[in-house]
């Protein structure tokens, strides 16, 4: 598949002609979603030729990026494995968490399927606990309209705190309000404010406690109440990578328990 006028914006075809366009990247976007949303056709769709494949380091899981043009700037766009969690209960899950943890993307598109959006939602709310910087696509609408489901997007923005774009990605819909959205959210022109999942107020009263700490540790490199969660799981995936990023730091302890991650 070229590069499109739906796969890039409006009057974007010439610009993705000239190879100095991808010389830079200005925004990296990270695709997640469940399995079977569409999220690859949406892949596909925006980034058309300008995109390669191989393995995610140290893993047999398959990484694919691509590069789009919106509004003059370029997109690098990496295609996160589908996955149903972020609990890292396989090499899937554990790949598309660390990234969108670790690696930071400028903002992340949530790919959720309009025929059974409650089930999608999970997902999409464990994201919310990583990163701020998110857009809900809901792909799949046409088949939606099909079955007689009716969405209330500007509803369902409003309690996610969170734009969200309805697209057809088979045949291009409401991927040019995507690309825009994203590049909005990207630059900051556009705010967001995810919905917080609280949970019991034990559990809440040790992520209160030990969250400055983790704060006055890692500063701003990561969100402190998602790190306070997994720290209190004890998740050892999670504390693997931190002992790995702060293997030259001797002072670095965790927040719980005390121990040296080093």
């Amino acid at each position: 598949m070229g590069l499109t006028h739906r796969s890039c914006g409006s009057g974007a075809n010439k610009e993705t002609f000239h190879k100095s366009y991808f010389s830079k990247t200005d925004y990296v976007v990270a695709l997640a979603g469940n399995p079977n949303t569409g999220k690859s056709t949406v892949f596909n769709a925006l980034t058309g030729l300008n995109q390669h494949t191989g393995n995610w380091p140290g893993k047999t899981v398959l990484r694919a990026e691509g590069k789009y043009i919106n509004q003059g700037l370029v997109f690098n766009l990496i295609d996160l494995p589908g996955t149903y969690s972020l609990l890292a209960n396989s090499v899937e899950e554990q790949v598309a968490r660390d990234y969108l943890c670790f690696g930071k993307p400028d903002t992340t598109v949530v790919v959720v399927d309009a025929t059974c959006l409650e089930r999608n939602l999970n997902l999409t709310l464990q994201v919310f606990e990583i990163t701020a910087k998110v857009v809900v696509c809901v792909n799949l609408i046409d088949e939606a309209s099909r079955k007689k489901i009716k969405i209330d997007l500007e509803g369902l923005s409003n309690i996610l705190g969170v734009p969200v774009v309805a697209t057809s990605a088979r045949n291009g819909s409401g991927l040019d309000q995507l690309i825009n959205t994203v590049t909005g959210v990207a630059s900051g022109a556009i705010n967001t404010n995810p919905y917080v999942v609280k949970y019991s107020d034990c559990l809440e009263a040790a992520i209160e406690k030990i969250e400055p700490k983790i704060k006055q540790l890692a500063g701003e490199n990561f969100n402190s109440r998602w790190l306070a969660l997994r720290l209190l799981d004890k998740d050892e995936t999670v504390i693997k990578t931190l002992k790995k990023l702060y293997q030259h730091d001797s002072t670095f302890k965790s927040p719980v328990g005390g121990e040296v991650w080093a």
